[in-house]
């Protein structure tokens, strides 16, 4: 990792937003073909994807257009983004109506709008979360998912044995600033977390802005 790229993606707060209540997010332009790049052979060719806190919109709609096989289901708990997501998705075939779905909530997987999803998509909400919200994620997940499909994550983390780059050691106390529940998660604690849910990480990428994106996979029960 470079100590000198630029600060991984702002909290929702931060994103500008235009009349038409389409939030733009400007690091989505910087890290949107990385992404779809893993994304691309991981994904299934087919089927459904659930996305988690996906915030702006912007995500989708880009991962929805570059991968017409597949339906994106995005979801966000804040009505704001909510708006942004259908702004910017309006007229996408393969895009579903974003879903009021909240990690925190025990029996957010039990939605019965988004059943049978295929992969799960979560980028930038572990750190900027409280920790409850990573273990609703793959415990929801674990429940929503068969044996196999993807959990992929996106943002950046602490590694042990890995010099943390400045910059995110600046990100992680601006973001214990602003709310001491958030801040930069250690890989091993995550790998944990999901361990005990049934998952296993089976694929760890460097990303730009100091970022990772982590692939875990639902094991057979």
């Amino acid at each position: 990792m470079t100590a000198d790229a630029p600060l991984p993606d702002p909290p929702a707060g931060q994103l500008a937003a235009d009349p038409s209540g389409a939030r733009h997010a400007p690091a989505t332009l910087r890290n949107r073909d990385a992404i779809l790049a893993i994304l691309q052979p991981v994904l299934p060719p087919s089927g459904l994807v659930l996305e988690l806190a996906s915030g702006s919109g912007e995500h989708a709609r880009y991962f929805a257009t570059h991968l017409p096989g597949l339906v994106f289901q995005p979801s966000d708990p804040d009505p704001d983004a909510r708006a942004s997501i259908a702004a910017w998705c309006a007229g996408l075939a393969n895009v579903r109506p974003p879903l009021a779905l909240d990690v925190t909530a025990p029996d957010w997987a039990d939605d019965h709008s988004a059943p049978g999803a295929d992969a799960c998509v979560c980028i930038n909400m572990v750190h900027i979360s409280p920790w409850a919200a990573t273990i609703g994620l793959f415990r929801g997940c674990a429940r929503l998912l068969p044996a196999g499909a993807p959990l992929i994550l996106y943002g950046p983390y602490l590694e042990a044995g890995i010099d943390t780059a400045p910059s995110n050691l600046a990100f992680d106390q601006s973001l214990k600033a602003r709310n001491p529940d958030w801040g930069l998660r250690h890989l091993d604690d995550v790998d944990r977390l999901a361990a005990e849910h049934g998952f296993a990480r089976t694929g760890r990428h460097d990303m730009p802005a100091n970022n990772l994106t982590l692939i875990y996979r639902r094991q057979p029960a």
